[in-house]
């Protein structure tokens, strides 16, 4: 150890003690983790208080600001958009989640006969539905369902299953339904069930179904008058908007956004009920007593052109007769047979080429264009020898040669424009769905003896509507007057609006109708059209027997038969016609007497024509005493 001593100056001088060296002791210690940690501490108090740096602070207060305010901006902007142009999105969801809407459909305008009572009128039933995405238990609902219709059980799986897609919003259960129906199945009170009023469409009488035509489930016309005045029948949709609770039930609104259907107009037709109807029975009665093909009729004012009634009834593949095949009256055409020598014949007279008692030698047999490939036979309507015939006896008759004889007065040309004079070759202005045109070649189209067949009824075709309208240029003075169906409209003010006239033209001399009235009087009184005389009145027409042209290209069947299609075009009081009627019986019985148009189709004339009398209270004139008893004798013997 050092001894401290004093020295000079006053100091004392201090000893040094030397530390003491163990053996295994370390002369240095170094620092523990608590020491580390203790050591960070301080180090972090010492910089919390004498580091203070304010640019860091205020850059991260700056950057805190503009953050905050950018998300605050960018949430009005979001408000702003949904409550502007982004909110119909939103509110059309909120919308659609608790809003129906269903059409309310419009009221299908009434189709009306000349006297105002209906042929076609709306029916009210109710449509039942479900909205699967608020049915509760699809299974049970559909049990229950299917107990009111009586449904198999087949059939009630098969709306299980429609009703547990949740995906549709609509599925029909009953469409067009009863009122019974419909009150049965809302009365069960099943969630997701509800109805609508819808109209379906009825006809006063199954014979219209052909010329009123069809309107489909939806209530679109889809034939005859009912397609062809759609438009103006079906009248504007409107619709019925509701909101729902979730149990499917209506929440009362003040927002009614409702819009109420216009309804349809109605149709007045030229059709009377009560004589369509008893024309439908007749012809119906005949075609079935010959066990027919089919058979139509079409009564005509003779003045107006106007259609008081209009039938066709076709057999069904069962055997029975309904007008369920559609009006062939029109859409049809034919080769009209001998009721075509009333043109041929009108247009010699109207030329002047022949008087009524102008003679002709008439051959029973005649081959034209012997020897060239147009070569062809003719016969005629009876076997018999060369025989002298007046105009008068070749009409009575109906002889194919005389007829021939009679047109060949004229160029051939002459007849054919003749015909289209007549209203052959084009639809008539009645514009019926389907109608057909016909077929007449042009003139210069022509070949061999079709120059020569047109005279009494072959080589061109024509529909019913076209035929009567022909025949009627002689009931109507030498006026061609356009038939027609429509008399007015009733608009939604309930005005009726009339429909124009039918269009008329010229095509034969007044006096040149009166002489053909007077030879087709005497077809009635002596000739072929004897069974369609009706007492105390005499009647005029023209019959006709036209062989059925085949697939083959012939008149005849594979099998050698023939099919024959009876016709007879007639009018009442002869004198002066108020009435035009057409009958035509399609394929009667081959094998029966009773195929040809004197005895198929005039008869049926004679029926209707006691109708006319009786429901228009047509009276002959003072001097019209019916048919003489004794045949002249200018006509010869009977045949």
């Amino acid at each position: 150890m050092s001894v401290v001593a004093g020295g000079r100056g006053g100091r004392v001088p201090t000893a040094r003690v030397q530390p003491r060296h163990r053996s295994g002791q370390q002369t240095r210690r170094g620092p523990n983790a608590a020491d580390v940690v203790r050591e960070r501490a301080r180090t972090s108090v010492t910089d919390f208080y004498t580091n203070l740096q304010g640019g860091k602070i205020r850059f991260r207060l700056v950057a805190m600001y503009v953050l905050v305010s950018l998300l605050l901006m960018s949430m009005l902007v979001r408000v702003a958009y949904l409550q502007t142009v982004g909110a119909g999105v939103y509110r059309e969801a909120s919308v659609s989640q608790r809003t129906r809407i269903s059409t309310a459909f419009a009221e299908r305008g009434s189709i009306l006969d000349r006297n105002g009572l209906e042929l076609a009128l709306p029916v009210p039933t109710r449509t039942v539905f479900a909205d699967p995405r608020i049915i509760v238990d699809p299974v049970a609902t559909a049990h229950a369902i299917a107990g009111v219709l009586g449904m198999s059980p087949e059939d009630e799986l098969v709306l299980a299953g429609k009703l547990q897609n949740t995906g549709s919003s609509f599925v029909y259960i009953a469409r067009q339904a009863t009122t019974e129906v419909s009150n049965a199945l809302t009365a069960l009170n099943l969630a997701g069930i509800s109805s609508y009023a819808e109209q379906s469409r009825t006809l006063t009488s199954d014979g219209l179904r052909a010329l009123v035509g069809r309107t489909d489930i939806d209530g679109i016309g889809i034939s005859g008058l009912e397609e062809q005045f759609d438009e103006l029948l079906a009248g504007t949709n409107g619709r019925t908007v509701r909101e729902i609770n979730s149990k499917g039930q209506s929440i009362p609104t003040g927002d009614d956004a409702s819009q109420a259907a216009i309804p349809g107009q109605d149709l007045v037709t030229t059709i009377d009920r009560n004589i369509q109807f008893q024309v439908d029975a007749i012809v119906t009665q005949q075609i079935t007593r010959l066990n027919a093909r089919g058979g139509a009729a079409i009564v005509m004012d003779s003045s107006t052109g106007e259609i008081y009634a209009m039938s066709t009834i076709r057999k069904n593949a069962d055997g029975t007769y309904t007008a369920d095949s559609g009006n062939f009256a029109a859409v049809d055409a034919y080769e009209p047979g001998s009721v075509a020598k009333v043109f041929s014949i009108s247009a010699a007279l109207n030329e002047g080429t022949v008087e009524p008692n102008s003679v002709f030698k008439v051959p029973g047999k005649q081959v034209f264009n012997e020897g060239t490939k147009w070569a062809h036979a003719i016969t005629d309507a009876y076997p018999h020898g060369l025989e002298d015939m007046t105009v008068r006896k070749i009409i009575v008759d109906s002889s194919n040669l005389g007829t021939v004889q009679i047109a060949q007065t004229m160029q051939a040309e002459t007849l054919h424009k003749y015909l289209k004079e007549y209203g052959f070759g084009a639809k008539t202005d009645v514009a019926y769905p389907g109608e057909s045109k016909g077929l007449l070649k042009s003139f210069d189209e022509l070949r061999g003896t079709e120059k020569i067949t047109t005279a009494y009824g072959y080589g061109y075709s024509a529909s019913a509507l076209q035929l009567i309208a022909g025949v009627n240029v002689v009931a109507n003075n030498g006026v061609y007057v356009a038939p027609r169906l429509v008399n007015s409209v009733i608009d939604l003010q309930g005005i009726n609006q009339p429909s124009a006239p039918s269009a008329t033209h010229t095509v034969i001399k007044p006096e040149v109708a009166a002489t053909m009235r007077s030879l087709m009087s005497d077809v009635v009184c002596f000739g072929t059209a004897s069974l369609a005389k009706v007492p105390g009145m005499t009647v005029a027409g023209k019959t006709g027997t036209g062989y059925k042209r085949q697939d083959n290209g012939t008149y005849v069947k594979d099998d050698g038969s023939r099919a024959y299609f009876a016709s007879f075009v007639g009018f009442l009081p002869a004198e002066n016609p108020r009435f035009t009627v057409l009958v035509s019986i399609d394929e009667p019985d081959p094998a029966s007497r009773d195929r040809f148009g004197g005895t198929a189709a005039a008869p049926v004339f004679a029926n209707i024509a006691q109708v006319l009398i009786n429901e228009l209270d047509i009276r002959p004139a003072a001097t019209d005493m019916g048919c003489p008893k004794e045949r002249p004798a200018e006509l010869g013997a009977a045949h």
